[in-house]
């Protein structure tokens, strides 16, 4: 459990002299106001739509303990002990103990991350960092799950895999844990390594190299030189887990002093699987190899793609000691609330919400699963965000595979050239409508969803395509 002790020596190098003070709890760290509750830490950030400075005031009234605020924004706070981190007071010691703090800094975000490492050195954890272009939050879930199995566990929630989240959920370790996932995300290079140098893994996971967040880095060599960072930053003793089905991700093997496990669906592969049967809405089932080993296997996870994030898990788990049993009971029991999940929607339909992002790989990879199942199938499908050079091509690329689908609803400027190339590729035009907007999409399958349809919604995360997941399925209880 943090405490205020932690947070002053974590930013100042002191610890205070008011001893009983200082062991006051702390916690938790947000940087919301409006989830503040008594003894939380409100770290006050300020960004390009909202600074957090605006919001001190809420945060106290809520009954945050401490707040951490940058001095050229706020010289002030009313009712606070005021303390400059940068030159901090010898001895440390309150004026008044029963008065919130509020610690000023040269950057909030900044010393938000110097506590988390500082937070992070305490605890004798092993962290498994997570990285790639498409499915890391998948395979940080399946890796949680079977590390569960045997170690007390945290993950990174959500989507808290940047230089916010990542710090934030560094904070939430306490002494009983013994393995921590997270997910690293990155807009450009730098970022990972930064993040790495925070959590300070031992496993690195990288799941694949795509075109996501080319319109930032330029070039494919570019993003994988950034995923890169991950394996190069562990340490002699670690273990880099690599994609051996992605000639770019097995390329990092040599950028790497860590031990070197593969999983794929090649049998030259550490860990490796054959005779994947997809089951629909059931599921996947496939043989798992390891050595002389054979396993059957069945995951809930959707679609034959899911299969490498179970291999990863599973090879997460080798590395780690576990037991057989406990990586196929890990691979069996996931967490429900994964990305693609199967709602009830109008008329008996069913709704397969896939609304968190979206690149050519994973919408052909979820284009794949509708294919799979039985009923009238419905691709809504919007724009896929930050592909740079590679958007046109992209876009075109799974209008060519949305030819099988019964009907096409593309959404927004970039969906249409989804919709153009399924037409162009003999896609009837009573099949495809393109609109401009997610309630255009909601108007229209209102009005042509029948029973047992199977309705595949899925974009880029700036889409919001939740909203129309969120409009057309029958229990919005079940959407939580």
């Amino acid at each position: 459990m943090l405490r205020i002790a932690d947070l002053l020596t974590g930013l100042t190098g002191q610890m205070p002299a008011d001893i009983e003070w200082a062991r006051k709890p702390l916690g938790p760290v947000v940087i919301d106001s409006r989830e503040v509750r008594p003894g939380a830490c409100f770290v006050a950030l300020h960004g390009e739509h909202r600074d957090g400075h605006e919001f001190l005031a809420e945060a106290l009234s809520r009954g945050a303990s401490a707040i951490i605020a940058e001095r050229g924004r706020v010289t002030h706070v009313s009712g606070c002990w005021m303390l400059e981190a940068r030159h901090p007071p010898s001895p440390l010691a309150p004026s008044d103990p029963t008065r919130p703090l509020c610690l000023l800094v040269e950057d909030s975000l900044g010393a938000l991350q110097r506590w988390a490492a500082y937070w992070r050195r305490q605890h004798q954890v092993r962290v498994v960092g997570v990285t790639g272009s498409v499915g890391k939050t998948t395979t940080k879930e399946m890796i949680y799950s079977v590390l569960s199995r045997h170690f007390r566990t945290l993950k990174s929630e959500g989507n808290y895999n940047n230089e916010i989240g990542l710090p934030l959920t560094l904070l939430r370790l306490t002494p009983h844990r013994e393995r921590v996932v997270v997910e690293m995300g990155m807009y450009a290079l730098g970022e990972i390594a930064q993040l790495a140098q925070i959590a300070q893994p031992v496993i690195g996971v990288v799941t694949n190299v795509g075109p996501t967040h080319l319109e930032r880095l330029r070039t494919l060599e570019r993003i994988a030189q950034a995923k890169r960072e991950l394996v190069e930053a562990l340490p002699p003793k670690g273990v880099a887990i690599l994609n051996g089905d992605d000639e770019q991700v097995m390329a990092m093997a040599s950028h790497t002093q860590a031990r070197v496990l593969c999983y794929g669906l090649r049998a030259e592969c550490d860990v490796w699987a054959d005779g994947v049967v997809s089951q629909g809405l059931e599921g996947v089932r496939f043989r798992l190899h390891h050595g002389g080993e054979v396993l059957h296997v069945r995951t809930p996870l959707l679609g034959r793609h899911s299969v490498h994030a179970a291999l990863a898990a599973a090879t997460v788990g080798l590395a780690e000691g576990e037991s057989w049993d406990e990586i196929v009971a890990g691979l069996q029991e996931i967490p429900e609330h994964l990305r693609l999940v199967a709602l009830p929607g109008p008329q008996g339909s069913i709704l397969l919400d896939d609304t968190y992002n979206a690149s050519p790989a994973s919408t052909i990879a979820a284009l794949n699963l509708l294919e799979e199942l039985p009923g009238r199938k419905i691709a809504v499908l919007g724009d896929m965000l930050e592909l740079g050079d590679f958007e046109e091509e992209g876009h075109r690329k799974v209008g060519r595979r949305a030819l099988e689908v019964d009907l096409l609803i593309t959404v927004g400027r970039l969906g249409r050239i989804i919709g153009r190339e399924a037409l162009a590729w003999g896609m009837d035009e009573a099949q495809v409508l393109m609109v401009n907007d997610n309630q255009g999409a909601i108007t229209h399958l209102r009005r042509l969803i029948e029973r047992d349809d199977v309705i595949l919604v899925k974009g880029s995360r700036g889409m919001a395509m939740e909203e129309i997941v969120d409009a057309l399925v029958e229990s919005p209880e079940s959407r939580g």
